[in-house]
Formats: structure tokens, sequence, C-alpha cells
């Protein structure tokens, strides 16, 4: 089976915003965007009301790709991955 051809697994994203980071994880969004890597797609996304926990969901055939991403931030994010059906 062609890689392309197989179905991609989707995850639950919860990001717990560090104490204070908030305003500046959003700056960061805002000037370079959400810095995925090839292969990671995004699909919707949520922020509690308090805007200190955000929900995403996203796709991929490679979880790996989830540790490059959460790279960029670390500093001001604490994630949760859980894979769905």
């Amino acid at each position: 089976m062609n890689p392309a051809e197989t179905k991609m697994t989707k995850y639950m994203v919860v990001e717990h915003f560090k104490p204070g980071c908030a305003d500046t994880m959003f700056k960061r969004y805002n000037d370079q965007g959400r810095s995925l890597p090839k292969g990671l797609h995004y699909l919707h996304s949520w922020v509690s009301k308090e805007k200190d926990i955000c929900f995403q969901l996203m796709e991929t055939n490679d979880a790996a790709l989830f540790d490059e991403w959460i790279g960029h931030w670390t500093d001001l994010v604490d994630f949760e991955i859980y894979p769905i059906d």
C-alpha cells in the first residue's frame, strides 16, 4: 500500500499554557504560526474560556513529528497527546 493512501491517525492535543505565558504564546503564534513540521496536520482547535488551555485536533501518519513541533513551544506550553478514533 502506498503511504499516501494509509489512513492518518487523529490526535487530541491538550495544551496547558504555563503560568504567565499566555500572552507570549499568543504573540509567538500570531508572529510565526503553528510551526508544524511537514506531515503533521492541524484540523481544528478550541480555547478554554479562561484562555489557559487549548484543545487541538490534529492528524499524522508519524507521531514522532509531535516531538519536533513541541520543541517550538515547550518553553510556554505543557502538552498531552492522545490518539483518538
